[in-house]
C-alpha cells in the first residue's frame, strides 16, 4: 500500500486520504482497508498532506461597470448544470513566484469540474483575465446555450470581457457581491491546484506557467472526484 501511494504522490504530492483509498482499491482489490486505518497508516509514515492557507486579494468589486444578476442563486429560477458547456465559473488565484507578482485566470465547468481555460498573467488586467475564457470558447464544442458565472470583480464586468460574452452568445451571471460561497466551485477548483499541485514558493514566472499546465492535465484527467462518483472530470465531460 505504501509503494503504491508513494508512486500516485511522484505526480500528485498532495492527493487527499479519501482519493487515495479509492485509487488504491481501483488499483488491488484484494486490499481491503478502512479509510480511518489508511489515514493513521499514512499519519505513522508521515505521508498525511498538511493544510495550508494563505489570502491575497484579487478582487475589486467596487466600481462603475454594470453588474449582472445571480442566475445559479438558489431559488424558483435557479439554472442548475444539466451537461458539459452548459455552465462556467470562472475566478482569479494568487500564485507565489519567486520575483513579481503572478496570478491564474481559471475557467471550470460546473457540470464535468473539468478546467476548460485558463491562462496564467503578471497582472490583473481584464485583457489578461480574459484570455482564460477566450481558450476556453475555443474548446467549446455545438452551439447549446451558455452561462458565465465570475464574481463581481472590475475585469469581468469590463467591456472588454462583455463584449466576448455579446460576441459569442453567452450570457452572463455574476454573484450579489463579495461572497466567495456564491461562486463556491470556482474557489474550490482554485484552492485545488495550489494546494495539491502546486508548489508554496521558489519558481520564476516561466517556470509557473509549465507547473500549471502540468497541474491541469493532472487534475482533468487523473484527479478523482466524490462528487463524481470517483470519475476524473475529463471522463464526465467527454462521456456526454
Amino acid at each position: 500500500m505504501l509503494d503504491f501511494v508513494t508512486q500516485v504522490c511522484c505526480s500528485q504530492p498532495r492527493l487527499g486520504g479519501r482519493k487515495l483509498a479509492h485509487l488504491l482499491a481501483l488499483h488491488d482489490e484484494s486490499i481491503v482497508i478502512g479509510r480511518d486505518k489508511l489515514f493513521s497508516l499514512l499519519r505513522e509514515h508521515r505521508m498525511l498532506v498538511p493544510s495550508r492557507r494563505a489570502y491575497h486579494k484579487t478582487t475589486q468589486s467596487h466600481h462603475r461597470f454594470y453588474c449582472h444578476p445571480n442566475l445559479l442563486k438558489a431559488g424558483p429560477e435557479q439554472v442548475l448544470p444539466q451537461r458539459p458547456n452548459h455552465v462556467w465559473v470562472a475566478d482569479i488565484t494568487y500564485l507565489p513566484v519567486r520575483h513579481g507578482e503572478a496570478y491564474l485566470s481559471l475557467v471550470t465547468d460546473a457540470f464535468s469540474r473539468k478546467i476548460v481555460g485558463y491562462h496564467v498573467h503578471d497582472n490583473l488586467k481584464a485583457i489578461s483575465v480574459a484570455e482564460a475564457f477566450k481558450h476556453a470558447l475555443k474548446q467549446r464544442k455545438g452551439a447549446q446555450p451558455l452561462i458565465h458565472h465570475s464574481d463581481r470583480g472590475i475585469q469581468y464586468c469590463s467591456g472588454l470581457y462583455q463584449q466576448i460574452h455579446q460576441r459569442h452568445g453567452v450570457t452572463c451571471s455574476m454573484t450579489d457581491g463579495y461572497d466567495c460561497y456564491q461562486n463556491a466551485l470556482a474557489e474550490r477548483v482554485n484552492g485545488i491546484l495550489k494546494q495539491e499541485y502546486l508548489p508554496a514558493k521558489g519558481y520564476d514566472m516561466k517556470e509557473m506557467v509549465t507547473l500549471v499546465a502540468e497541474a491541469v492535465e493532472l487534475y482533468n484527467t487523473r484527479r478523482p472526484h466524490m462528487s463524481l462518483e470517483y470519475k476524473t472530470p475529463d471522463e464526465i465531460h467527454r462521456a456526454l
